[in-house]
């Protein structure tokens, strides 16, 4: 490890499909219980669009933010704000402050901003309107929900965004790491947001050959990570926020522990934009175990990226396998995007969410409809009809992107 600081988790805030609170929804999770649903929409200038995904159709921007803040967002930047806003009250943290803190900031993800305020403002040109609305451009730009969450909590520290495809809020979180070790910063406000179900973005995604297809009935199966007749991932949106402290400072202050954030390994693959590498993948899991001071051996349970892709679910694999060897056989693993699909530049720090609960309960999530595991992704301890109960010592949250990024986050139970 780079210094002796510690990096301590105390809160936690999801914008989720199931509605409900945290513990609601990763109950949800143990129970292997799937948001994915047939997603329908028609247009009058558009063909209508059918697509297995997860909406948070539940979600209400006026009562989580009030009328005014939620009318100067686009809607990743307000479930961003409200994960945010949620994990800050998780944490205990005083939501007004006399000033700015200088040593508190924010490091957020997200893969495509406000492509639904683009969007809606090209579909109106396409009807015949002049202009798009004048706030646009502050609503639709990538850092919004970033500078938003500044502003709403005091935060005199950096604010960061970064877009690393569907690595973007692991690398988020990655990156405020050494901020907190080094002392440049005392307390971060870490996650991502993304609101990805604008039909140009789904109509992208089909045209690339690798959604999955369902329709009412069997919508709710559609994402089945490692299975043999997995056929691809299920788009969804969603937030997620983690509040990372200086460990000494969470516990002057008194704050609950939800976790260690111990370590972080990112990795290039550097030889193909979207094809993944078992090299890169390695890499960065042996990176993150080194940075937080452990050894494999130490590693029980790993959220996987897990698509459920014809192509990447072996690969992820045969990476654990080459980090683990002759152990692979006792490593848990789970893919819970089979559940709450792929959030792209969000899913890093839903997972990171996720793994942390984990440790903290000592109970890890199942990999959803794996009922006949693919020969190729075999070697490692998969979850599967039900939570594994049992000693969680430490884990790895795995983030893979287009562009050959690679991004592993590890945990360590409080302690």
């Amino acid at each position: 490890m780079t210094s002796a600081r510690r990096v301590a988790v105390t809160g936690l805030g999801l914008v989720n499909p199931f509605g409900g609170d945290l513990p609601d929804f990763f109950g949800r999770m143990l129970r292997g219980e799937s948001a994915i649903r047939l997603y329908t929409r028609e247009d009058d200038v558009l063909r209508p669009l059918s697509v297995p995904a997860v909406r948070c159709a539940n979600f209400d921007a006026e009562a989580a933010l009030g009328r005014s803040l939620a009318y100067t967002m686009d809607r990743y930047s307000q479930l961003g704000t409200a994960a945010a806003l949620s994990a800050w009250r998780d944490a205990g943290l005083p939501r007004t402050q006399e000033a700015p803190r200088n040593d508190w900031g924010v490091s957020w993800g997200t893969a495509l901003g406000g492509t639904l305020t683009f969007e809606s403002g090209y579909i109106e040109m396409l009807r015949g309107r002049e202009r798009v609305p004048p706030l646009s451009v502050v609503l639709g730009m990538s850092n919004a929900a970033a500078s938003h969450i500044s502003i709403q909590l005091g935060l005199g520290a950096s604010s960061a965004t970064y877009s690393v495809a569907c690595a973007s809020s692991a690398v988020a979180i990655g990156e405020a790491l050494p901020k907190i070790r080094s002392g440049e910063a005392t307390l971060m406000v870490v996650g991502g947001s993304e609101a990805p179900l604008s039909y140009g973005v789904v109509r992208a995604w089909e045209a690339m050959r690798i959604l999955a297809l369902g329709d009412e009935a069997s919508s709710v199966r559609a994402c089945r990570p490692f299975s043999s007749d997995r056929q691809g991932l299920v788009l969804g949106e969603g937030a997620g926020a983690m509040i990372l402290e200086d460990w000494d400072h969470a516990v002057r202050r008194g704050a609950r522990i939800y976790a260690e954030f111990a370590g972080c390994g990112s990795t290039s693959d550097h030889d193909h934009l979207v094809r993944p590498n078992v090299d890169g993948q390695t890499r960065a899991m042996r990176m993150a175990i080194r940075d937080g001071g452990m050894t494999p051996d130490e590693i029980d349970y790993i959220n996987a990226h897990g698509t459920a892709t014809r192509e990447g679910d072996p690969i992820e694999i045969a990476a654990i396998r080459g980090v683990f060897g002759s152990r692979s056989p006792a490593v848990a693993v789970s893919a819970t995007k089979s559940m709450h699909a792929h959030m792209l530049g969000a899913t890093g720090v839903v997972e990171a969410i996720i793994t942390v609960l984990s440790l903290a309960s000592q109970e890890a999530p199942p990999t959803a409809h794996l009922d006949d595991l693919d020969g190729e992704c075999a070697g490692v301890r998969h979850i599967t009809g039900g939570s594994l109960r049992g000693s969680l010592r430490a884990a790895l949250s795995n983030s893979f992107a287009f562009g050959g990024s690679n991004t592993v986050l590890a945990f360590r139970a409080a302690h």
